[in-house]
């Protein structure tokens, strides 16, 4: 199974955008995928069950039968930064809980796993853990989402060296391009300078999913 693991620049940079049009490429080639959003905050509580809309919107897209627990088991009504949500809810983030509901994937036997991250690449967790420790933990490989806007830059080279600074291989890249920054194609193209890893796409809102997965390079994935 490969696995691989969608963080980005900050949050809201457009992970689940990317996520979803990358599980329908996937899925389009042909492939059995998986998906994977382990922790969540901002939910509505449905039939007594926290449901995430990010988390909904991939086990719509994924083809392994899921259900939205198993996508996403840790969530949290609020939306506020997980660790903080978990303490006024007087519970804790286990990591050995994420890795745990993680490696029950395998027994859907997918081809392929997309895991989203939440917030960017050093989520806290509490008690001193990130959610980058998870991904070190199962050695998937990442891709970075970079939110284009001001400072985008700088967000996108830290975020790849912390990456490679944990041992890990960030694969490929995403031009994100939801806001109005000025000079955005010299942007991009300063990064694909800097960046030393493929650039997968340059998305802009497409709301037609198919249409947006045929511009994705999926060669340094599969």
């Amino acid at each position: 199974m490969s696995t691989f693991f969608i963080t980005a620049t900050d949050t809201d940079a457009g992970k689940t955008y990317f996520a979803r049009i990358l599980v329908r490429a996937l899925v389009n080639r042909d492939k059995k995928i998986a998906v994977y959003k382990p922790i969540s905050a901002g939910c509505q509580l449905i039939d007594g069950v926290l449901i995430n809309e990010d988390a909904e919107y991939l086990t719509v897209e994924a083809n392994c039968g899921q259900t939205i627990t198993q996508v996403n088991p840790i969530a949290f009504l609020e939306p506020i930064a997980p660790h903080i949500a978990a303490n006024i809810n007087n519970t804790v983030i286990s990591l050995n809980d994420i890795e745990q509901n993680f490696l029950q994937l395998s027994k859907l036997s997918p081809e392929i796993t997309i895991i989203e991250g939440a917030g960017g690449w050093r989520l806290p967790l509490g008690s001193g853990l990130y959610l980058s420790d998870f991904v070190k933990s199962v050695k998937a490989k990442v891709i970075l989402v970079v939110n284009m806007k001001l400072g985008c830059l700088n967000h996108a080279i830290l975020s790849y060296e912390a990456i490679i600074a944990d041992g890990l291989e960030c694969v490929a890249w995403v031009a994100n391009c939801q806001k109005k920054m000025p000079f955005i194609e010299e942007n991009i193209a300063e990064l694909e300078t800097l960046l030393p890893i493929p650039k997968l796409a340059t998305l802009y809102f497409e709301p037609d999913i198919d249409k947006a997965a045929k511009s994705i390079e999926l060669s340094p994935l599969i």
